[in-house]
């Protein structure tokens, strides 16, 4: 579901950061923790104000969202992307919350050192589309999970596809596996700092060339219009497939419409290595109108009783 910060601290979309800031203050104190302990509601309600309001003061982060709007904002950036760069310390600070929950102590010849955790604070306050793992070295593996559209002949051919790297305005190439299923997960991994990213890439069929098709059981099955006269008298059409190869299927004579021509194993991907078929239902092709000659010869053919 896509978020509207700017609905939910209250403002218009054209409001000064003074008035940000004024709008949060007042929604952070109400929804407080410490004033509504117990409350699921008001601490879900908290979270929300603070993202909110991490995006909507960031000059940067603001700009962008008004560009791509709520969906695809939310869609390109995880919470930690969010976060990033947001003072965590000064806005609680204000708000007379104790950091020290989220920070661990560990002592030192001469003192105490302490560690902050952001991990730490994004799975207690702020959990987003991200699952973390830390590590005994302050470094921690970030999951992000989105879609990647293919298709049917970007399935079946393979390759590469450059895509964005979700929260970033990278651009790599992923590689397609030739024969790649709907709902397979690509997975793409770096290294940014001290986070292992992986990114999954879940395929999702999407239209192509073959229009007003359809996918049962691994078969695939498309419409072919033809001229009227070739269910009469039988045909051959010539069509390219999903691999781009030019071939020729025979309509016997007296095809009645809507009859289906099976060509095997040109269908989608399956298990074992095997291919599913491609059906080629016939439609006839209506004229758009007709010349005085073909009317005549319409009106001997009926006269003919056909």
């Amino acid at each position: 579901m896509s978020k509207d910060y700017y609905k939910i601290l209250g403002v218009k979309k054209d409001a000064t950061q003074e008035e940000i800031k004024r709008a949060y203050r007042k929604l952070a104190m109400k929804y407080h923790p410490d004033r509504n302990r117990g409350s699921k509601e008001a601490e879900e309600k908290f979270k929300e104000i603070n993202e909110a309001y991490a995006v909507l003061s960031d000059p940067e982060k603001r700009k962008l969202y008004d560009l791509y709007g709520s969906a695809e904002f939310e869609r390109r950036y995880t919470t930690e992307d969010i976060f990033r760069g947001f003072d965590f310390e000064n806005v609680f600070k204000d708000l007379g919350i104790d950091l020290g929950a989220f920070f661990s102590k560990r002592n030192k010849k001469g003192g105490q050192t302490f560690v902050f955790d952001l991990g730490e604070i994004f799975s207690n306050l702020f959990r987003g589309p991200f699952e973390e793992e830390s590590s005994p070295f302050g470094s921690y593996q970030e999951t992000i999970q989105t879609e990647l559209p293919l298709t049917i002949e970007e399935m079946i051919r393979g390759g590469e596809k450059e895509v964005f790297l979700p929260g970033t305005f990278e651009r790599v190439k992923i590689k397609i596996p030739q024969g790649v299923k709907e709902g397979q997960v690509l997975r793409i991994t770096k290294k940014i700092g001290p986070t292992l990213k992986n990114y999954l890439f879940r395929v999702k069929l999407v239209s192509s060339s073959y229009k007003d098709f359809k996918v049962e059981d691994g078969n695939l099955i498309i419409e072919r219009e033809i001229p009227i006269t070739s269910f009469f008298l039988g045909d051959e059409i010539e069509f390219t497939t999903l691999e781009g190869k030019k071939i020729k299927a025979k309509v016997p004579p007296m095809t009645k419409p809507g009859a289906k021509l099976k060509l095997r194993n040109l269908g989608l991907p399956l298990e074992g290595g095997k291919r599913g078929d491609l059906y080629v239902v016939l439609m006839p092709q209506m004229p758009s109108y007709l010349t005085a000659e073909q009317k005549e010869l319409i009106k001997k053919l009926k006269e003919t009783g056909l």
